[in-house]
């Protein structure tokens, strides 16, 4: 198993995420529907990184919209001037039960696989093209990034 996942790669990106839910469930007995993702941003690059993670996947590859990623907050911070993307770092997509889940503060930004933001859904019941919510840490109120506009990216239009 690779040690990081280009996840902007995947066809099908729900599955992915799915199945990584799955094996924690089943390493663990523990029903399906009773695990969640606890989002942790990495400081290493993707191409440092010499083993996979216990439980979970690292996951690189993704945009930021009408925001940016502070590293050295580790937190969503303004977008700087005529720069309107920008690299998340690496997440380490850590399944955990939900009854031990741990919300610091944080944005629920949406990830889309398309700068179209709009989808239909699907035979499988996902949308064609929204993904999953990331917790993103910040300290400002959600509204704040709402009206920005900030959602995650799987690719670009060029």
């Amino acid at each position: 198993m690779p040690e990081t996942f280009w996840v902007s790669g995947f066809f099908f990106t729900q599955a992915f995420l799915t199945g990584a839910l799955q094996n924690f469930a089943r390493k663990n007995k523990l029903p399906i529907d009773t695990v969640a993702f606890a989002f942790n941003m990495m400081s290493e690059e993707h191409e440092s990184v010499t083993a996979a993670p216990e439980d979970g996947v690292y996951v690189y590859g993704v945009f930021l919209e009408g925001a940016r990623f502070n590293k050295e907050t580790m937190q969503l911070d303004e977008s700087e001037a005529k720069i309107l993307f920008t690299d998340l770092p690496m997440m380490w997509l850590q399944p955990v039960e939900v009854s031990n889940l741990v919300n610091p503060p944080h944005y629920m930004c949406p990830l889309y696989k398309t700068s179209d933001r709009r989808g239909t859904l699907s035979t499988t019941g996902h949308s064609t093209n929204f993904v999953m919510y990331l917790k993103v840490p910040s300290d400002m109120p959600e509204t704040q990034w709402v009206q920005r506009g900030v959602a995650g990216l799987c690719g670009l239009d060029d």
